[in-house]
């Protein structure tokens, strides 16, 4: 059986990139690629260099070029946008080249970072697909760049890119290694474009290509199935679903080629046995390709960007033709034929001599006859052998293929089993994965469970010690009630006594008054009963006193007990109407009964009135009104019994009284106590918030001290650090104080100063953080700003532990000497590390500086005199431009510039009054902050006291003057044109950051809503709005000017000149980027050899 035949392809047109070229080849369709034996089989070979029909600029190309692939390339875990990618592959159209994309892919740091090398990888993939056909070889000399890329990520990369890389990478070189054997393919493997096609004897290398093939989906097949195995739920797969794209394609196209090879080898062969290892294994991979089409079909985003194929149920069927274009035939074998030899003429002589001649010629036939015969014999003999021959021959060339399949298919099934080993690898990687994940995952909440059982533990101390504590309060109120039931008992026997005795008197007054006989005798008992009526009042007057005294005890104790009651709960306003009720209710009651007592009191007093009038008559008529004076004397008696049998009526309405208030009060109590429980824990809820909030705080102050994005606070100097420092340890101590008291439930330590004191030191420590970093712009090097930063922090670090160790659940944990204790310790620990600051920042001050606190004069006086000083420049500052204003205009200037000049007065005017204003307002300030803290001191104590805060304000107030007045000179100088208008700005932003300065300086110290305090706030506000007025103005103008010098038209503008234009503008900027980074080192350099010396101010 002869496998080979031949067809001819005279043209074949192709449009790639614009260029339309021809190529003439000779096509020889077989049914392996084969190998490149010799010869060339390319006719169309690219030049060394090509030149794009388009008009493009190679560099602009390059440019661009390398902007693309960066953009592609991007950290992003994001999918590479499809226009880059498309730029990169247009561009290998363009040039016919692909070396550029590969430098510009070693250039970028995409090996510093996975998510860049996976989508480099799928961009690189992309374009060996669809570019040029020298991509795909140039891309082989790339192998060792791509095995680095597999090289770099470890293990499983920080965000499980790492086994996508690697097999990725080898899913690559894979396809590299396809090509490298099989030049005839192009990158997507496109059965149109099989045109590679030469003289092949083997038949076996048509199955080796379709086996190279299948090896090659297989891959692909693996790769995508790890794909979809790394997807996360958590996280945007977007970038990983983007690789697929490129496996789609080119799995479908390696499918579409191999079924239509499959079908014409069917067509072209009978041993059907031998290429059934080809079927089985084409049936395994169309059910695996449905599968990952049908998966990639569910992704929303991958169909999207592309069409996702659909492939049948069952397998096509290989013996029916279907779409596939039709092999051509080959050329079939034509037998040769033998010349029939011409009938020799009859002569024309006689007919003897034609017998004759016709006995010779049957003669000559006869001999040719056995010629021919013997002739036959030996082509029949050898027809025989070389049919022989040939039956030896297939018999041996079937005996070939099937061993080569015998030795394919083993090896198939040991790529099947290494397949199979390495796909269980994976899996038994990905259960241990997911099984330390599940024991990281107990582990936390084994965690959680002792944590919970720890806060439950708490909780139940807690509760143990509120019920201790009221048990106690409950004891305690026992005992008051059995002291006052004591007391009450002997003012009823006293009353009592009192009583028994008064009856005695009555009876006495009885017997006297009987024994009277006459007149003087009537008088004189008279007399004596109305002594003893007195005295018995006075005493009467002196129980009812008693009694008062008692109930005002009573009263007094109650007011006591709800006065405590009310402090614990005040901020319970349903538990305060229920007892302002309930007292109101009591107090009704008890003015009741007061009230009928004295009315009682008020009639006895009425009858012993009565009484006295009768005794008066019956001192006038002794015996004419001796029986008149008896019936009266029955009358009081009856009076006294009635008002004895009043007033136990009375106290035995007061002792039910008091026994069903005794029961009301428990049963309120139990309730107040409810409240206060509840009441309680909401407090300290919020409390524990305040404090977290303050940890936050000192948190992001800390964080901006040690990030390098962060600068501070600029206009800070380190007498106002330190000012603040001391401040920042005064409201430390005021703190712990404050919470102490709160532990203790004293006076002065109520909710609302914790929260304001902790606010406070909060806000403070955050201040000094953010100023210390402001001020290590006059550190002398990195060392000292290393330093310095590290002592900053460390007192931050202290301060959120002092912070953390005051939430309620950690107090809860420990006695209340032990709580005491750690405030004290907090407390302690945060000043010892703000004093350790204030060390380190003390060394910013160079040591020829004066120190007040050493300084033997009057202090007081060096203030006032720098105030001054500063009021009298800013006054001068004022008069100069006041005069600059009223100065003639020089002829030399135009209208605009005049105006120009008038505008910059004004402003710089509106910046000196409003200075001024502030000056007055910060002396105002000044001079109420030393008169509210001297106290009984004297002004200088006061201001040595307070050293660090007194040479903040100094410095401030030098600042100020110095930065106004040399605001004049630089307006003066604009003016004068010996000044620019970039230095006015300078002046104007100084002059705004010292303003800043000297509001800082004074709010240290200032009292919280003090009204002077917010009237240096809005003249500072002033200050600093006419300050920006100043600068905007002057950048309008600096921008009009630049307009009007600089007005070119670059469209015009030959491309040459524009080029040169365009680098010397790059030239400048470079320059100009050099010297400003050499002015401010410079200006860094000043700031810190020119701190605080003379010479600056």
């Amino acid at each position: 059986m002869d496998l080979k035949y031949n067809i001819m392809v005279s043209v074949k047109r192709c449009q790639v990139g614009g260029s339309v070229y021809t190529n003439k080849q000779t096509i020889q369709l077989m049914f392996g690629s084969g190998r490149r034996t010799g010869g060339n089989d390319f006719i169309d070979r690219e030049e060394s260099k090509h030149f794009p029909t388009r008009p493009v600029d190679r560099d602009k190309a390059e440019a661009e070029l390398t902007l693309n692939i960066k953009k592609a390339t991007s950290p992003e875990e994001t999918a590479p946008k499809q226009k880059h990618v498309r730029k990169c592959i247009v561009y290998t159209w363009d040039y016919h080249s692909s070396a550029s994309i590969w430098t510009g892919l070693r250039v970028q740091p995409i090996l510093s970072d996975e998510v860049q090398t996976f989508k480099a990888l799928i961009m690189v993939h992309k374009v060996l697909q669809e570019g040029h056909p020298v991509t795909v070889r140039e891309g082989q000399q790339q192998s060792g760049w791509l095995e680095t890329c597999a090289r770099t990520i470890g293990h499983d990369g920080l965000r499980g890119y790492g086994a996508l890389i690697r097999a990725y990478v080898s899913t690559i070189l894979a396809k590299l290694r396809f090509h490298r054997q099989h030049p005839e393919f192009n990158g997507l493997f496109e059965y149109e474009e099989y045109i590679s096609l030469k003289n092949i004897d083997d038949p076996n290398e048509g199955y080796e290509t379709i086996t190279d093939l299948m090896n090659l989906q297989d891959q692909i097949d693996s790769f995508q199935k790890l794909i979809f195995a790394h997807f996360r739920g958590s996280t945007n797969n977007e970038c990983r679903i983007s690789a697929l794209v490129p496996q789609v394609k080119e799995s479908y196209g390696i499918y579409r080629f191999i079924t239509s090879m499959l079908r014409a080898m069917h067509r072209r062969t009978d041993a059907m046995d031998a290429l059934q290892p080809l079927r089985e294994r084409f049936n395994a991979q169309h059910s695996n390709l449905r599968k990952f089409y049908y998966e990639c079909s569910n992704l929303k985003y991958l169909t999207g960007l592309i069409n996702v194929p659909k492939l049948p149920q069952e397998p096509p069927n290989l013996t029916n033709s279907g779409d596939a274009p039709e092999l051509p035939r080959r050329p079939a074998k034509t037998p040769e034929v033998k010349p029939i030899p011409p009938k020799p003429e009859t002569p024309a002589p006689d007919i003897a001599e034609q017998a004759r001649m016709l006995k010779e010629y049957e003669q000559k036939q006869a001999l040719l006859q056995a010629e021919r015969d013997a002739e036959a014999r030996r082509q029949a003999e050898l027809q025989a052998k070389q049919q022989r021959d040939f039956e030896e021959m297939q018999r041996m060339q079937a005996e070939r293929e099937r061993m080569a399949q015998d030795d394919l298919m083993r090896q198939q099934m040991a790529g099947m089993a290494a397949g199979r080993v390495a796909e269980l690898e994976r899996e038994i990687l990905a259960m241990r994965g997911q099984y330390e994940r599940d024991q990281m995952m107990l582990e936390q909440y084994d965690r959680r469970v002792k944590q919970l059982e720890h806060e439950m533990m708490m909780v139940q101390q807690n509760i143990n010690a509120q019920l201790s504590s009221k048990d106690e309060m409950m004891n305690s109120l026992q005992d008051q009630v059995t002291l006052w039931r004591n007391k009450y008992e002997a003012l009823a026997k006293l009353y009592s006594q009192l009583r028994t005795e008064h009856l005695d008197m009555l009876s006495k007054f009885k017997a006297m008054q009987l024994k009277a006989n006459s007149a003087q005798e009537a008088i004189d008992r008279m007399e004596r009963m109305e002594r003893d009526i007195k005295a018995k009042n006075l005493e009467l007057a002196d129980m009812i006193r008693e009694r008062d005294r008692a109930r005002f005890d009573v009263d007094r104790l109650k007011a006591s007990h709800k006065d405590e009651i009310e402090r614990l709960r005040r901020d319970l306003r349903f538990a305060e109407e229920r007892a302002e009720d309930a007292t109101r209710s009591r107090s009704s009651e008890t003015s009741s009964v007061i009230a009928k007592y004295n009315r009682q009191l008020n009639e006895l007093e009425d009858s012993l009135r009565s009484k006295q009038n009768r005794i008066e008559e019956l001192l006038r008529m002794v015996d004419e009104k001796t029986l008149e004076a008896s019936r009266i004397a029955d009358e009081k008696d009856q009076e006294l019994l009635i008002l004895q049998e009043g007033m136990d009526h009375t106290i035995r309405q007061m002792t039910d009284m008091s026994l069903n208030q005794g029961e009301t009060d428990q049963a309120l109590n139990a309730q107040i106590d409810n409240l206060i429980l509840d009441n309680q824990k909401k407090l300290n809820a919020i409390i524990d918030s305040i404090i977290q909030a303050c940890v936050s705080r000192i948190d992001d102050a800390i964080y901006e001290l040690e990030s390098s994005m962060q600068a501070g606070n600029e206009s800070a100097t380190p007498e106002y650090t330190l000012s603040m420092i001391e401040k920042a340890q005064t409201i430390s101590m005021e703190f712990a104080a404050v919470f102490g008291l709160y532990l203790d439930g004293a006076p002065g330590g109520e909710h609302v100063e914790v929260i304001k004191t902790s606010n406070s030191l909060a806000n403070c420590i955050a201040e000094v953080l953010v100023n210390t970093k402001g001020i290590t712009r006059f550190a002398s090097n990195d060392e000292a700003v290393d330093a310095m930063i590290q002592v900053g922090k460390s007192s931050g670090d202290i301060s959120l532990k002092f912070f953390s160790s005051l939430v309620s659940y950690r107090l809860n944990m420990l006695t209340p000497q032990a709580r005491k204790e750690m405030v004290v310790k907090g407390n302690a620990e945060t000043r010892t590390g703000l004093q350790n600051l204030s060390a380190t920042v003390e060394g910013l001050i160079p040591k020829g500086s004066t120190d007040l606190a050493k300084t033997n004069g009057e202090i007081g006086e060096l203030v006032d005199r720098e105030m001054t000083m500063a009021a009298r420049a800013i006054e001068e500052a004022t008069k100069r431009l006041e005069a600059l204003m009223s100065r003639p205009r020089d002829q030399r200037h135009t209208a605009i510039e005049i105006q120009v000049h008038d505008a910059i007065l004004a402003a710089s005017l509106a910046i000196t009054n409003a200075i001024a204003r502030l000056i007055a307002a910060a002396t105002e300030s000044q001079s109420e902050i030393v008169a509210q803290g001297k106290g009984s001191s004297t002004a200088q104590a006061f201001y040595k006291r307070n050293n660090r805060w007194t040479e903040g304000l100094i410095s401030a107030a030098k600042q100020v003057a110095f930065t106004t007045t040399y605001l004049i000179e630089t307006a003066d100088g604009v003016i004068n044109g010996t000044h620019t208008l970039e230095q006015l700005i300078v002046a104007s932003n100084e002059v705004a950051a010292a303003t800043a300065q000297l509001v800082q300086s004074s709010r240290v110290k200032a009292e919280l809503m003090s009204k002077t305090q917010m009237k240096l706030e809005l003249a500072a506000k002033a200050v600093t709005e006419a300050c920006k007025a100043l600068v905007k103005q002057v950048k309008a103008i600096s921008a009009k000017n630049l307009e009007l010098k600089d007005r070119i038209d670059y469209n015009q503008m030959p491309v040459h000149e524009f080029k040169v234009r365009e680098m010397e503008v790059q030239v400048s900027i470079v320059t100009l980027e050099k010297e400003l980074v050499d002015a401010r080192r410079k200006l860094g350099e000043m700031r810190k050899a020119g701190y605080h010396t003379e010479d600056t101010i």
